[in-house]
């Protein structure tokens, strides 16, 4: 299967729209390299802001622009971004009402060798309690391209969180995206499984292995954690009977968090929440950690059935 980084195809595609439009701009904290901006600063020198390593300043200098008119993109590690600079975000972008799309680069484990400093699973948590604020998390290259054109129409803040490396190619080439609108895939009804990031590509995994065994899926790719799809979520419910969300998140506040919140109001079925748990994650690669977690394609199976179990136990 093909792979992409997503942040390789955001790249292009900002580079291709800012030289049609000079109210674009990209800032970065000497993170070209790791933002893969390819030749961006040097054929858009004027469109283009190197700050250093000063993620706060950024997203306020940032915040300036935008008060002025421009479209500005701050792209950097997630990890630092959601929590150092919190406070510019919540004050000098949301608050304030200001058009900055913070692009946050090598987020959940992405950075997994280099420990807790640099993980961001307490991101998607932050974020999406600050009012105004937009929270998306693409699950490849091309929905990250299709992001990105919905983004440019949209003058709301944002925080979008995409991974570091290659990740397999879902979504066809040209293939569109709405904010605030799930993507379903399968469209069974014994369970439902909501994901979001790479962790679509290992819930589809899991529902093909299932499929092979009689038991029907419905998968929820729910890119944008907010505004969040409530209407797929209780949907799903009444359909499947039980979900599970998968996410490369802390179990607390995230997709899982968010989904419990509807479920609470609207419906009543069991709910499980597949996610980093709340202890120190040990180092390794992203894939290394999600194994040792039961985050791939044999532990979404299991956790699958498990609440299968529970529903039908429920029912007698």
């Amino acid at each position: 299967m093909e792979k992409e980084t997503c942040r390789g195809a955001f790249s292009k595609k900002i580079l291709e729209e800012a030289k049609k439009d000079k109210n674009i701009i990209v800032v970065c904290t000497d993170s070209r390299g790791s933002a893969s901006l390819g030749s961006y600063p040097d054929e858009l020198p004027n469109q283009f802001v190197e700050l250093g390593i000063a993620e706060q300043n950024a997203v306020t200098v940032s915040a300036g622009m935008a008060a002025m008119g421009k479209k500005v993109y701050v792209i950097g590690p997630a990890s630092f971004y959601s929590m150092r600079s919190a406070e510019q975000v919540k004050v000098d972008m949301a608050y304030s009402h200001n058009n900055v799309k913070i692009i946050g680069i090598s987020g959940g484990i992405s950075y997994g060798a280099l420990g807790a400093t640099h993980h961001s699973l307490q991101d998607i948590a932050l974020m999406r309690a600050i009012p105004g604020m937009i929270v998306e998390i693409p699950s490849d290259a091309n929905q990250m391209t299709a992001l990105t054109d919905e983004l440019l129409k949209n003058d709301c803040p944002a925080y979008i969180r995409i991974g570091r490396g290659e990740v397999p190619v879902i979504n066809e080439r040209g293939s569109k995206i709405e904010i605030g609108k799930a993507i379903s895939w399968y469209g069974g009804a014994d369970a439902a499984i909501i994901a979001c990031g790479q962790m679509v590509y290992r819930a589809l995994e899991a529902a093909a292995a299932l499929e092979k065994e009689g038991i029907h899926i419905t998968v929820l790719d729910m890119h944008t954690i907010k505004p969040l799809d409530t209407e797929a979520i209780v949907t799903a419910a009444h359909k499947c009977g039980c979900i599970l969300t998968v996410e490369e998140h802390s179990i607390y506040g995230g997709l899982g968090g968010a989904a419990a919140e509807v479920l609470k109001t609207e419906t009543s079925v069991p709910l499980s929440i597949m996610g980093i748990p709340d202890e120190d994650v040990p180092n390794g690669t992203d894939s290394e950690v999600l194994d040792y977690y039961g985050m791939n394609t044999d532990g979404i199976v299991y956790r699958v059935k498990s609440l299968i179990e529970k529903k039908n136990t429920l029912h007698k």
